[in-house]
């Protein structure tokens, strides 16, 4: 009994003096999630990434919760009250996916002052003392475009679906989409329409615009939205054009189904759900001391042809496409973007 008594304090004094780990100062942290919308399959599937990964940093012992909410309608007052909310109960860090850029920094600035680390993503904040994770949003709009250049060099008109209005990651897609056309005058936007990153809702809406609109060439689109709009087109009995998808489950079915049939070609880019898990890890590596810059860039996930079905074999029916970071992820992303 004596030496195995030796052994684990032994053991002990051995644990002390390794490399602080994850859990060394966060063990007793509770961290929030505060998301403004879940009506569409991304949102779901964000949800869902969080759940799982955080449920495992809790049942870990790295932090003592992390408690996700989401807002009845995506409206900004409503969120910004929940925040307000979250500051009463006592967490150490929110994380926010936000309803507005610009209209959560009161509620943001209230917990950055209340000594509540605050990281935004997807939909960001540009309070200062908040933490930013975002693509290049505009970048990806204009990867569209390119794309559509180099497969399109005649050009043609284009049908913009939109994502949800006033919210960040929609006016930053829409503006890169405008500047590709800019830099490729041989396309024309024809008609725009909001889709709600939503099927049903792009579906309906194309279907309200399309008798309006002249021949179309290619669907610019910000994700979740291109499936409506081959349905929407289908139904209208006009020739299906171009359409580029947002790494849903459905939109990669229907482009397999094409190209099997007929050798139809796209491609396919948006952000993965899992962004939650990394806004996760960055609020717990805030939490545990470490450095870490305010504004953080991760990369798009864009499926091509010749990986579509590879992609499409990994991604859960009624889900999107996806990647979920660890601790580890965050740290190298963290370092990156520090160099």
């Amino acid at each position: 009994m004596k030496i195995r008594m030796i052994l684990l304090a032994s053991a002990a004094v051995l644990a002390a003096s390794m490399p602080m780990s994850a859990t060394a100062d966060t063990s007793s942290k509770k961290i929030a999630l505060s998301n403004n919308y879940a009506g569409n399959s991304w949102r779901q599937a964000m949800l869902t990434s969080w759940d799982k990964v955080t449920k495992e940093a809790v049942k870990a012992g790295v932090v003592a919760a992390a408690d996700p909410f989401t807002t009845a309608e995506n409206q900004a007052t409503e969120q910004a009250a929940q925040i307000q909310n979250m500051i009463l109960e006592g967490y150490d860090a929110i994380v926010i996916n936000a309803a507005s850029p610009t209209a959560l920094n009161g509620a943001v600035k209230e917990a950055c002052d209340a000594g509540i680390v605050v990281v935004s993503f997807d939909g960001i904040v540009t309070e200062p003392c908040a933490y930013r994770i975002a693509v290049d949003f505009k970048a990806m709009g204009l990867s569209e475009v390119e794309y559509l250049a180099k497969k399109m060099p005649n050009g043609g008109n284009l049908l913009e679906i939109r994502g949800l209005a006033g919210v960040f990651v929609d006016d930053e897609i829409s503006k890169g989409i405008h500047e590709g056309v800019t830099k490729y005058p041989q396309f024309k936007i024809a008609g725009s329409v909001h889709g709600d990153w939503a099927q049903d809702v792009a579906q309906k809406n194309v279907a309200g615009i399309l008798p309006s609109l002249p021949e179309i060439a290619a669907v610019v689109t910000q994700g979740g939205d291109g499936y409506g709009a081959a349905q929407a087109f289908a139904a209208a009995k006009r020739p299906t054009p171009l359409i580029i998808m947002g790494n849903r489950e459905d939109e990669l079915q229907w482009w397999k189904q094409q190209k099997d049939a007929n050798g139809y070609e796209t491609m396919s880019v948006s952000i993965a759900p899992g962004v939650s898990t990394l806004a996760f890890w960055v609020a717990q590596q805030v939490l545990d001391g470490q450095k870490v810059p305010q504004d953080l860039v991760v990369p798009f996930l864009r499926i091509d042809q010749e990986n579509l079905e590879q992609n499409l074999a990994n991604t859960q029916k009624g889900g999107v496409a996806n990647v979920e970071y660890s601790l580890d992820d965050a740290k190298k992303v963290i370092a990156d973007t520090a160099k």
